[in-house]
């Protein structure tokens, strides 16, 4: 056994190493302090030389305010910054960078010079360092701005070294960062050269068009065509909450979480309070294991986020963060609820505010051309099925009551010109029906081109959301146990079921504690009421004590009204006239999410006159 020893302060050297453990894992995470501080330092362009992938050298130069010649060392001391004052400036932090520990943990690492010119100074100055060296300062050649050079990454910790990956996947990694960076700021003109070869030029952004070339170049062409611009807001009286952003249709979803950017003024932050509520969002349009794409910018006070809560301050914190969950989950929802069929992705938000707020309930064939400028058609009332109706008809009962509900409009002889015989002007989104294909499929021709719908995947999201408004205005009715469950539990989960039973009842519970660690569960949701009723509950328990909330139920619910729609919907081979395939059509653009299935699926697609002519080679 060996001898005890004596406490005794580190060296200093080795502190920073041990910090520098913390804030630099490999060339990205150098990247990505020395970006942060060219933006703190109020830099317009930013230039960045890597070569090796960053691991044998690493350049920025920025035009920034520079640092004082007299602040040199100190910009290479351990917590020295010029950030933060007190407390109350850690408790509002506004800049990227704040602890003051990116640059010595560096150099502790690496061999680094700094070159910088204050803004008011004639003399630019440069510092070195290597490990295990006085710092050395001398005159030098630079404009108003500052240079960082790191050289040898890792060059004193051999072990360190070898855990870094080839130069192809370190390169990957700080390009990734630099692409965070230049999505955080349009204003900010960035470069990237590797082993002498140019590989990004972002220009500055300053209106909406540039901003979406620079997306583009970042997150593909593909994305930006896929994807819709929103923007919420809420007064001060509300913590002055605003989101922004491009969100992706559900249609352009993705195997992997690789295109999630979320800004928190101005941070890249992997946040779950964000991740939970984006996912809820989506959840109903999107397919299983699918994860959607966004570049989504949310800011508000920074009194209400700690940025302090990790190292390398890629996660926060938030004070309120059930107020922000439901900011973002509300927001992101209406976006995704109110595109339409013919909204594409460029112009989906202005299309939106073109339009009545009543088009949303406007029935099947009631399509209100006056937003887009025609004649306006005869409306036509929707017969709403209750939803307790539809439970007891069952999947039959369900489909004919649909055939119902359109007797009026097919009847009625009002039914939508053949599209051959109207002008581009008065043709709806999604077209006039031409024909069916193989009893699945309508043909469809609009204004770009050919549509082309599968019908029952649309009359299942249509179905769907009928029954979700039916249930929403109802709200969740509670069924009778015939024979009350016995449920046992911690102590802890009953004395929170005990002491919230109001909010259970709300939930379709009516639960009583009968013993120390028993519940009784005497009322379900009714349509719950078959399920596994014990697991739901021990579910709801926890939700509610670790998050204050629960959609479990919701959630299980929408499962049960998705099966209900999904059988309700008219079949494959069933034939349609032209009067219910447009009848179909108006009632598609009149619905909420109608673009994907209650499974995620697209319900239809656009082919455009040109890719068509491209398909038969015409104009060559």
């Amino acid at each position: 056994m060996s001898s005890p020893k004596r406490i005794q302060p580190m060296p200093a050297p080795l502190v920073n190493q041990i910090a520098a453990g913390e804030v630099v894992e490999r060339p990205a995470s150098v990247i990505k302090e020395l970006l942060e501080n060219a933006l703190d330092a109020g830099a317009t362009r930013i230039d960045i030389d890597v070569e090796q992938g960053g691991i044998r050298r690493i350049r920025i130069r920025d035009n920034g305010h520079g640092i004082h010649r007299d602040d040199l060392p100190l910009a290479l001391a351990t917590h020295a910054t010029s950030k933060i004052r007190d407390i109350d400036d850690l408790e509002k932090v506004r800049s990227l960078g704040f602890r003051g520990e990116a640059l010595p943990s560096i150099a502790s690492v690496s061999r680094l010079s700094l070159t910088s010119r204050w803004h008011d100074s004639e003399q630019a100055w440069m510092i070195r360092a290597e490990h295990g060296s006085e710092p050395l300062i001398e005159p030098a050649a630079h404009a108003v701005g500052t240079s960082v050079e790191v050289r040898d990454l890792f060059f004193n910790i051999p072990a360190r070294r070898k855990f870094l990956r080839t130069e192809k996947t370190e390169f990957n990694h700080l390009d990734e960062v630099v692409k965070r960076i230049a999505l955080s700021r349009f204003d900010v003109q960035i470069s990237l050269q590797h082993n002498r070869r140019a590989c990004r030029q972002l220009k500055v952004a300053q209106n909406r068009e540039q901003q979406e070339a620079r997306l583009a170049e970042v997150c593909g062409q593909a994305f930006i065509e896929q994807a819709v611009f929103t923007e919420f807001a809420v007064g001060e009286a509300d913590d002055g909450l605003r989101l922004w952003g491009w969100m992706a249709l559900p249609t352009y979803s993705r195997s992997q979480a690789d295109m999630q950017y979320f800004y928190v003024n101005g941070r890249m932050v992997r946040d779950k309070v964000v991740s939970h509520a984006v996912r809820q969002a989506y959840a109903d349009v999107l397919y299983h294991g699918r994860h959607p794409a966004y570049v989504l910018f949310l800011e508000m006070d920074p009194a209400g986020v700690d940025v302090n809560a990790h190292p390398g301050k890629h996660e926060v914190r938030f004070r309120q963060s059930r107020s922000v969950h439901d900011f973002i989950f509300r927001a992101l929802h209406k976006s995704l609820a109110e595109i339409r069929q013919g909204d594409s992705a460029a112009h989906a938000v202005q299309h939106f505010a073109a339009r009545p707020a009543a088009l949303a309930t406007t029935a099947a064939g009631a399509y209100n051309d006056t937003a887009e400028g025609t004649a306006r058609r005869p409306a036509y009332a929707q017969q709403s099925m209750s939803l307790a109706a539809a439970g007891r008809q069952g999947v039959a009962e369900h489909s004919r009551a649909y055939q119902q509900f359109m007797q009026p409009i097919l009847s009625s002889g009002e039914v939508a010109k053949p599209a051959a015989g109207g002008t581009g002007d008065d043709i709806p989104p999604l077209g006039h029906a031409l024909a069916q294909l193989h009893g699945i499929y309508i043909l469809a021709q609009n204004a770009q081109g050919l549509v082309l719908v599968d019908m029952h995947a649309a009359h299942e999201r249509i179905t769907y959301e009928r029954l979700k408004q039916a249930y929403a205005e109802q709200g969740i009715r509670s069924q009778p146990l015939l024979v009350p469950e016995t449920l046992s539990v911690s102590e802890k989960e009953a004395d929170f079921a005990e002491s919230h039973r109001d909010m259970f009842r709300q939930l379709g519970f009516d639960i009583d504690r009968s013993g120390p660690q028993t519940l009784k569960i005497r009322e379900v949701p009714a349509l719950l009421a078959n399920g596994d009723v014990e697991t739901l509950l021990r579910d709801v328990l926890a939700d509610l004590i670790t998050h204050g909330d629960s959609q479990r139920i919701h959630e299980q619910i929408n499962e049960v009204l998705s099966t209900m729609a999904c059988h309700g919907s008219v079949r494959a081979n069933r034939k349609l006239t032209v009067p219910e395939m447009d009848a179909l059509l108006r009632d598609m653009e009149a619905t909420e999410r109608s673009g994907q299935c209650n499974h995620g699926r697209p319900t239809w697609i656009q082919i455009g006159i040109d890719e068509l002519d491209k398909m038969f080679m015409r104009g060559r």
